[in-house]
């Protein structure tokens, strides 16, 4: 070839740079959530969406867009006054309430710990797979 190196060989020097993994080597991965967990409370605003949301679909049974109801919400709940935001701040904070019992509740059982009953993680199904599977194995290894 004249004039030395071709592309391909350029790009080929480039590409055997090595990179360094991430801290730690892994991804770190998210806790499990627990299902049992409560689920905290809707703000003032989202408790207004609940009952906005009816009477815009009401009025605007055609209107498909979730962005359309959600900016008319925030549009409105902007121009209410204080008096009139109050009625769903009270509901708000009675759900905050009710969410902060809740929580104490769950916290308790989980100060004492996991039941006996449920030593595993696992269902029950997915521990007789197993056992299903090491059994056929030993079958095998029989004949």
């Amino acid at each position: 070839m004249k004039g030395g190196k071709s592309r391909s060989d350029a790009r080929n020097t480039t590409l055997a740079v090595n990179k360094k993994p991430a801290k730690g080597g892994r991804k770190a991965r998210k806790a499990a959530k627990d299902p049992n967990k409560p689920k905290r409370p809707a703000s003032a605003f989202f408790v207004f969406m609940e009952e906005f949301r009816g009477q815009y679909k009401k009025e605007h049974p055609k209107n498909k867009s979730v962005a359309a109801v959600g900016k008319a919400g925030g549009d409105k709940w902007k121009s209410l006054s204080e008096a009139e935001k109050a009625p769903f701040v009270a509901k708000a904070e009675k759900r905050k309430a009710e969410y902060e019992k809740k929580m104490k509740a769950y916290n308790m059982g989980q100060a004492e710990g996991p039941k006996d009953e449920d030593e595993s993680e696992k269902s029950v199904s997915e521990v007789n797979d197993e056992e299903d599977e090491e059994g056929s194995g030993e079958e095998d290894d029989d004949e």
